[in-house]
């Protein structure tokens, strides 16, 4: 490289770059602000920027941009294509659990989730749109649904209504969740 030259870099989108498979019994239709997709779970619709264009080519959907100035966009309305595709043909699941003596959950019809935490009094979560809910056992809680957002959403609503206690891990954390336990106080040397 000489002094004064100047590079030139472009930006690069790998995950733009990847076409969308369509599973069977997935339709997509291509607006111009807009696309719309439907499966066998439902439909959803994701909105389409200026300078980022959809095309399908045969079983697949290629999200493409206008130049490099888009590269940001072209990645994250490629990934929200793909997560609408696998919602509305496989859905999204997240699992939580309730640990701790006399904390539990239950559900109240189809419309709401009574919980029992250690206040003084039950907290009544509502279930919104699109959502559902599964209680087994009193302490583990499955939520599914075909917005990946609104599910990781609603389970984040879930956990901040008692999140682990770092001395004692006790309240909703996620399946799985690996949680460091702090030491307590020491107590005083005797003398």
């Amino acid at each position: 490289m000489r002094l004064g030259q100047r590079i030139e870099k472009t930006a690069m989108s790998r995950i733009g770059k990847k076409p969308i498979a369509l599973p069977p019994k997935v339709e997509v239709s291509i607006g111009e602000k807009s696309v719309q997709v439907k499966g066998p779970k439902g439909a959803l619709e994701v909105a389409i920027p200026p300078g980022i264009r959809v095309e399908r080519k045969e079983s697949q959907v290629v999200v493409l941009r206008q130049d490099d100035s888009e590269a940001a966009r072209h990645g994250l309305i490629r990934s929200l294509l793909a997560n609408s595709v696998h919602g509305v043909s496989q859905g999204f699941q997240k699992d939580l659990e309730i640990v701790g003596i006399g904390y539990r959950a239950e559900l109240k019809g189809k419309s709401a989730v009574v919980f029992s935490l250690g206040f003084s009094h039950p907290i009544e979560f509502l279930i919104p749109d699109g959502i559902q809910i599964s209680v087994d056992r009193q302490t583990r809680i499955a939520i599914s649904g075909i917005d990946r957002q609104k599910v990781g959403q609603v389970a984040a609503n879930i956990r901040s209504l008692k999140k682990p206690d770092p001395y004692k891990n006790k309240g909703i954390r996620y399946a799985g969740e690996v949680l460091q336990k702090k030491v307590g106080k020491a107590g005083a040397t005797a003398k």
